[in-house]
C-alpha cells in the first residue's frame, strides 16, 4: 500500500503539529500493509533530519522536502501526486489543506482522512486573520467544509476537538476517530533544576511558576494572561514565587507591559524561545506548569512538563483537561473564575514531584498503535482493526 500525505510541516518543522505529524506519519510507515508514505510539506524550517526536528526521516518515508519552496512549489508538488495518482489513500495533515488532499483523493478514487489538531478545528470564528491568501484564504471561501464533508473520516486529537469540528462542519460525529497526542518519555523525565539557567534567568531560591508557549497576538487564549493576573494575589500567599514565560511572538512586549503594570514585572521572566534540546531542562526549572488556557486542541507541553516530573494546571475550559486525564494527573481550573487560577497553582506547588505511571497511556508505543489502527480501519479494513 502507497499513500500520499499533505502536511503543514514535519521533519524540519517547528511545534506541536511538525511533532505530530512526524510521529504520526512515522508510525503509519512501520504498520505492515504500508509500503510508502510520500510526505509534502508546506513549509521547513530548517534541515529534513537536523536541528530541533527529531530524529532523521524514517524508512518508509518518502520526504520531498522541494515542495516546500512556497505556495507555487507546494501546488507543482501536489499537481505533479494528482497527475500520478499511484497511491492508495491519502492522509491530510492539516485542515487548511483539505481542500487539497480532496482534489488528490477524487482524483485517484482512493479514501482520505484529515488530522484536526486544534482550534483551527472550532470553526471560523477562532481562526486569525490572514495576513497572506494561503492559506487561510481557502479556508474563509468556504472550500474546507466543501472537503471535509467529502472525507471518509477525520481524525481528531481529542474528544473536545471532535465535537466542535462536528458541530461546525455538519460531519458526522462518528465519523471522527479520537488520537491523543503523545510524549516521548526517553526524551524527558525528572531531574535536577539546571544551576546555570537558574543564573540566566535569576531564578535562585524562588519558586517557579513556568509557561512555554507561543506568544502571538493571534492566540491570547494560552492562560498566560491568567497566570500573570494572579500573580499579585499568589505572591502574598508564596512570597518566593516568580512566572518564567518560554516562548515568543508578538504579543511579549503587550504581556511584558501588562505584568509591569499589575506590579509583578520583577517576579516575571521572559525567556524568549527555547531550543528543542534545551526544552527539558527549562521544564525542570519550573515547580509548577501552568497553562489555564480556552483554546488548546490537547496541548503537548502538558505532557512534557509531566514528563519532566512537574506538575501541571490545566484548564477545564478546553481539551488541555484530557491531557491531565481529567484531573487524574494535574489539577483542572476555571479561567474565568476570579481566583481559581492561583488556587490551582498553590494546589500544584503543594503536590510532590515526580513522573506520574498513568503518563504512559500517552506514550510514543501507544500512539503508533492507535495511528496503525487508523491505517486498518480506512486504508486496510479487510486486515481488522489492530489492538489498541
Amino acid at each position: 500500500m502507497r499513500l500520499l500525505a499533505l502536511v503543514s510541516d514535519a521533519w524540519g518543522g517547528r511545534g506541536g503539529i511538525a511533532k505530530v505529524n512526524r510521529d504520526a506519519l512515522a508510525a503509519i510507515a512501520g504498520h505492515p500493509a504500508v509500503d510508502r508514505v510520500t510526505v509534502l510539506p508546506r513549509v521547513l524550517h530548517g534541515p529534513p533530519a537536523g536541528g530541533g526536528a527529531g530524529a532523521g526521516v524514517p524508512d518508509g518515508v518518502d520526504f520531498r522536502a522541494g515542495a516546500a519552496g512556497g505556495p507555487a512549489s507546494f501546488f507543482r508538488a501536489v499537481a505533479a501526486a494528482v497527475a500520478r495518482g499511484a497511491y492508495d489513500g491519502v492522509v491530510c495533515g492539516h485542515l487548511n489543506l483539505a481542500p487539497l488532499a480532496a482534489v488528490a483523493a477524487a482524483r485517484a478514487g482512493v479514501p482520505w482522512f484529515v488530522v484536526v489538531h486544534g482550534i483551527e478545528g472550532w470553526g471560523p470564528d477562532h481562526w486569525p486573520s490572514p495576513s497572506t491568501p494561503f492559506p487561510y484564504g481557502l479556508a474563509r471561501s468556504g472550500a474546507i467544509r466543501w472537503a471535509v464533508r467529502r472525507a471518509d473520516a477525520f481524525v481528531a486529537v481529542s474528544d473536545v476537538t471532535r465535537r466542535r469540528f462536528s458541530s461546525w462542519t455538519g460531519v458526522p460525529a462518528d465519523r471522527g476517530l479520537v488520537v491523543p497526542n503523545s510524549v516521548d518519555l526517553s526524551a524527558f523525565g525528572a531531574g535536577p533544576k539546571r544551576g546555570d539557567l537558574l543564573d540566566r534567568y535569576g531564578l535562585r531560591g524562588r519558586t517557579v511558576v513556568m509557561t512555554l508557549a507561543r506568544l502571538s497576538a493571534a492566540e491570547k487564549y494560552k492562560g498566560v494572561d491568567e497566570v500573570i493576573e494572579s500573580l499579585p494575589a499568589l505572591a502574598e500567599r508564596v512570597p518566593d514565587v516568580a512566572y518564567l514565560v518560554c516562548g515568543d511572538g508578538d504579543d511579549r512586549p503587550r504581556l511584558e507591559a501588562k505584568a509591569e503594570a499589575l506590579g509583578v514585572g520583577g517576579r516575571t521572566v521572559f525567556a524568549g524561545y527555547v531550543p528543542e534540546d534545551e526544552k527539558a531542562d527549562h521544564y525542570r526549572l519550573a515547580d509548577c506548569f501552568a497553562m489555564p488556557g480556552r483554546g488548546e486542541g490537547f496541548g503537548i507541553v502538558y505532557l512534557e512538563a509531566l514528563a519532566c516530573g512537574v506538575p501541571v494546571v490545566a484548564s477545564c475550559a478546553d481539551a488541555s483537561r484530557e491531557a491531565v486525564l481529567d484531573g487524574e494527573i494535574g489539577v483542572v481550573v476555571d479561567p474565568d473564575a476570579p481566583t481559581a487560577v492561583g488556587d490551582g497553582i498553590r494546589t500544584a506547588l503543594g503536590r510532590p514531584k515526580g513522573v506520574p505511571a498513568q503518563l504512559d497511556y500517552f506514550s510514543l508505543t501507544r500512539f503508533g498503535a492507535r495511528w496503525r489502527n487508523v491505517v486498518d480501519i480506512l486504508f486496510a479494513s479487510d486486515r481488522g482493526p489492530t489492538t489498541n
